[in-house]
C-alpha cells in the first residue's frame, strides 16, 4: 500500500467550555430526602403531605418539581417488605405451622402496615437520589433555572 494515499486528518484537542459541574454527595442527598428533608439543605421539608412533595425547599429555594419517582419508590417497598415478611412467614410455618386464618389475621397488617411507613422514605431516598445525580432537570443551577421562569 502507498504511504501517500494513507493520510489521517489531524486530531485536535477538545477542551469543555463549561467546567464540569460540582459533584454531590449522593449517600446525604439520600439520607436526607429518606428524613423528608430537602436533599440540597437539609432543613427544608420534602413533603408537602403523605407522598406529596412540595413545590421547593422552604429553606434554600430548591425546586422539587422535576423529580420523576413515579412508581421505583412502591416497588423497592414490595422488595424490602417481601425480603422481612416472607423469611419470617417461612420460619413460623415451618416450626409452628399455625392455622391459616391466624397467619393472615398477622402477616396482612404486618405487611400493609410495614409498607406504610416505609413509603415515604423510600419515595424521600429516590428524590434525593435523582437530585444528587443531577437527574430531570435537577442538573441546572438556581440561577439559571430561576432566571427564566416565569413569576
Amino acid at each position: 500500500m502507498d504511504s501517500a494515499a494513507v493520510q489521517t486528518p489531524m486530531t485536535k484537542n477538545w477542551t469543555p467550555s463549561v467546567a464540569a459541574p460540582e459533584k454531590r454527595n449522593l449517600w446525604d442527598a439520600m439520607l436526607r430526602g429518606c428524613r423528608g428533608r430537602c436533599p440540597n439543605c437539609g432543613e427544608g421539608k420534602l413533603f408537602r403531605a403523605f407522598l406529596r412533595t412540595a413545590d421547593c425547599c422552604s429553606e434554600c429555594g430548591q425546586d422539587f418539581t422535576h423529580h420523576r419517582a413515579d412508581d421505583l419508590p412502591a416497588y423497592l417497598v414490595i422488595v424490602i417488605v417481601g425480603h422481612i415478611v416472607v423469611p419470617i412467614m417461612l420460619w413460623v410455618e415451618t416450626n409452628y405451622s399455625p392455622a391459616v386464618i391466624l397467619q393472615l389475621a398477622i402477616y396482612l397488617p404486618l405487611t400493609l402496615v410495614s409498607s406504610l411507613l416505609l413509603l415515604q422514605p423510600v419515595k424521600g431516598a429516590v428524590v434525593g437520589l435523582q437530585w444528587a445525580l443531577r437527574m430531570h432537570g435537577f442538573g441546572e443551577s438556581e440561577a439559571e433555572s430561576g432566571s427564566d421562569r416565569p413569576a
